[in-house]
């Protein structure tokens, strides 16, 4: 029998300042939204644009409020309802944790909505651009959960190199589940959103990337939930599945519909929108 790791005793904060404390949890959202942003410049400059750089930047903000709200509103609805209604003080406690990816996205989507109508942009079109963006918050949000010793997986074989006993999971040898969605929800997923945006043809079919990022995502998100053990309030659910393939397989029949209907519409023509595409990088 292989030696167990034991989990490495991160501190969940990275910097104090007297009474408050920057988190890893909430660097990780900082970082991968700022980073988004920038690489989102760079792929709206890309033709055919869907988009300005200027546009892109103030998209930054509808993107943050659509992460937070969505996602805490996700988590309310999908995971505990029950408790916020008997305690709706706590909904706004997001300090406490409680987020959800799900709900994260559907929070994204209406943004991205509302920005396209308001900003008279093409969805579909924009949609793509700021889709190949996500993986690297996701990634680096599973990096955070796993420095915050949270959502672990199930219980592993002895003989798993890579198994370990986390701090609150009991003693036995555990799935580092974190970091598997880490590896396949981000830096997979960020590699094949990469590929697939460098090549023309596909970036002319609105629609097709952010179908490609669903099912994508979903697929990962399925797989990875086989290892990751279930929050303990909701345990297994009908057939031994968990909430989270529940909610990714809508995910992934959309996408598979987004797809189709990229090849079954004309290619995106996009002209330049603003007078500062006349800057944007080559």
């Amino acid at each position: 029998m292989l030696p167990v790791l034991m989990f490495p005793q991160f501190d969940p904060v990275l910097i104090h300042f007297g009474p408050l404390a920057i988190r890893w949890y909430a660097l990780a959202y900082i970082v991968g939204l700022v980073l988004g942003v920038i690489l989102l410049k760079r792929l709206v400059a890309w033709a055919p644009r869907a988009a300005s750089t200027r546009q892109a930047d103030d998209f930054l903000t509808w993107a943050t409020l659509g992460v937070v709200f969505g996602g805490r509103l996700g988590y309310v609805l999908f995971y505990q309802p029950g408790f916020y209604l008997t305690h709706p003080l706590a909904i706004v406690e997001v300090w406490r944790g409680g987020m959800s990816f799900h709900g994260g996205a559907s929070g994204v989507i209406i943004a991205l909505a509302l920005f396209s109508w308001r900003e008279k942009l093409n969805f579909l079109a924009f949609s793509d651009r700021v889709t190949v963006c996500v993986p690297i918050g996701l990634g680096l949000g599973r990096v955070a959960n796993f420095i915050n010793g949270e959502l672990w997986g199930r219980q592993a074989s002895d003989s798993l190199p890579w198994a370990m006993i986390f701090p609150n999971g009991g003693p036995v040898p555990r799935h580092p589940s974190e970091l598997y969605e880490a590896l396949t929800e981000g830096a997979l997923l960020f590699t094949v959103m990469i590929l697939a945006a460098r090549r023309t043809a596909l970036r002319e079919r609105p629609g097709f990337l952010a179908g490609l990022f669903l099912c994508g995502y979903g697929c990962a998100r399925i797989f990875c939930e086989f290892f990751r053990e279930p929050d303990a309030f909701l345990g297994f659910l009908a057939f031994g599945v968990t909430m989270g393939q529940i909610l990714s397989l809508p995910m992934i029949v959309a996408g598979v519909g987004l797809m189709i209907h990229a090849f079954r519409t004309p290619r995106y023509a996009g002209a330049p929108l603003a007078a500062d595409h006349a800057h944007d990088p080559a």
